[in-house]
């Protein structure tokens, strides 16, 4: 089994909701492996005008057809620049995963030395299941990325909460009392039970790069693959704990 000397945690201070500081001292109370903060990803290694260029390329615009490399326009680039948040972008996760990986030095590179990224680019992968891309929390490897857009976009919604959205939008009506109604069965941007939830999508990572297979199929384990945010908010808050089995691979590691 492989070992990590060491974790690199990089930040994204627009979501001040993961509570980076909490999360490194519970992966190294979870692992007992060194963890090293670090400040979001571009900013700790810059952009060049390639990562910029790269960034843009790696976009997806039809989810129906397997990644194709897009030719970025000069706003497209621009766009990159700004580290904006506030309209959401599909990106290939694991395009995504290579440009990453090309701006940390080789050194940093060892497989003993884990990379796991915070970003708010919405991540998703094409799944030749259904022949579409879908939208991702996490994508591991080394480096791993967790999406906070994906925490809240990926796992489905409430089945009623849809039916009752495309009735008020075909009517015209206003969703906030829609929210309002559905308050709590869902994670939402700003909501503070993001820094619970992501403790298990670190572990998810984390549990990938060492043994190959981070996920679990008890919905009472943290590493449970949620495709609802209610089994998301059960397996990470109600439950909130690995599985025997999976403890027993954390005690040795």
């Amino acid at each position: 089994m492989l070992k990590i000397s060491r974790l690199f945690l990089y930040d994204e201070p627009s979501v001040p909701q993961i509570r980076i500081q909490n999360l490194a001292e519970f992966i190294k109370k979870q692992t007992g492996i060194d963890v090293e903060v670090r400040q979001c990803f571009f900013k700790y290694f810059g952009k060049k005008e390639k990562t910029l260029h790269d960034l843009a390329s790696c976009r997806v615009f039809n989810p129906y057809v397997p990644f194709e490399k897009h030719s970025p326009t000069a706003e497209e680039v621009a766009f990159e620049e700004q580290d904006s948040a506030s309209n959401i972008v599909l990106y290939d996760g694991f395009e995504l995963q290579n440009i990453f990986m090309d701006c940390i030095p080789e050194e940093e590179l060892s497989q003993d030395r884990f990379h796991l990224i915070f970003t708010t680019k919405l991540c998703c992968s094409y799944d030749y299941d259904d022949y579409r891309y879908h939208g991702r929390a996490v994508i591991c490897s080394n480096p791993s990325i967790i999406s906070t857009t994906g925490i809240i976009e990926a796992p489905a919604k409430p089945r009623d909460y849809y039916m009752k959205m495309y009735e008020k939008m075909s009517q015209g009506l206003n969703l906030d009392a829609l929210r309002n109604e559905f308050s709590g069965r869902f994670l939402e941007y700003g909501d503070d039970r993001i820094g619970i939830v992501v403790r298990g999508y670190a572990l998810q990572a984390i549990f990938y790069h060492l043994t190959g297979n981070p996920f679990c199929e008890s919905k009472e384990c943290m590493l449970y693959n949620a495709h609802w945010q209610k089994d998301l908010l059960h397996s990470q808050i109600s439950s909130g704990k690995l599985c025997r089995q999976h403890q027993m691979i954390r005690d040795n590691i």
